[in-house]
């Protein structure tokens, strides 16, 4: 078996230690201390976190979309797959060398969706950006951590805490689509989605899609 290769490393900012990315083969992993964040293998429930995000929005002229965390790139090239050309996404990525590898060794994982002219890319915090916008967005997808705690960083745990649902919410359109990414059920975060007014519900979805792969659990919370 080939062994993995580092390629890069990057330190998150504020307080959440290091990224590394690293190759075997053709396939490459993003590190987060002994933490597997993803693998170029299984893009499944990425691609699902947009896909379900998209059909919720179906019938929105000129779409905004904001995209929390770039990752390898599959949850936005889902989404360009599947928005109109009069749409709007723009990703937030705190970690610049993140936004380096995509356009370097995750080159071909992200097939030029990096250039695409529907796509702002803004590097640094999406807590902040949502804080800042009222009524600007059909959808909101959240897949900066492991599920609905700050993993990456400890400051990531306000995003998923009632006040950070609540600027979530009022940052998007009427009926408009917050989608939150998890590797696993989190009952109490289920409740804090319905308690500041979200319809929320819990959709299971598989690590390699059609394939397979581990469960993982996607929130769909639409604003009244």
């Amino acid at each position: 078996m080939l062994p993995w290769i580092q390629l890069d490393h990057a330190t998150i900012p504020g307080d959440g230690g290091a990224l590394r990315l690293k190759q075997r083969g053709s396939e490459f992993s993003i590190m987060l201390g002994s933490t597997e964040l993803m693998n170029s293998r299984l893009s499944g429930s990425e691609e699902a976190l947009a896909t379900l995000s998209c059909e919720r929005i179906a019938d929105r002229k000129n779409p905004g979309m904001l995209i929390g965390g770039l990752g390898m790139g599959f949850t936005l090239r889902a989404a360009l797959g599947a928005l109109p050309q009069d749409a709007r996404v723009v990703v937030a990525e705190l970690v610049p060398a993140v936004v380096e590898w995509g356009r370097g060794p995750l080159a071909d994982l992200h097939a030029g969706t990096l250039d695409d002219p529907r796509v702002d890319i803004h590097v640094g915090d999406v807590g902040a950006l949502i804080r800042s916008k009222r009524a600007a967005y059909d959808a909101i997808l959240l897949d900066v951590d492991n599920g609905p705690d700050g993993l990456t960083r400890a400051s990531n745990d306000g995003l998923y805490s009632h006040e950070g649902l609540r600027a979530a919410k009022a940052a998007l359109r009427p009926k408009g689509v917050l989608a939150v990414w998890s590797s696993a059920p989190d009952r109490a975060f289920t409740r804090r989605l319905r308690e500041v007014g979200f319809a929320a519900d819990e959709v299971n979805v598989r690590a390699g899609g059609r394939s397979g792969g581990a469960r993982h659990v996607l929130w769909m919370a639409v604003r009244p």
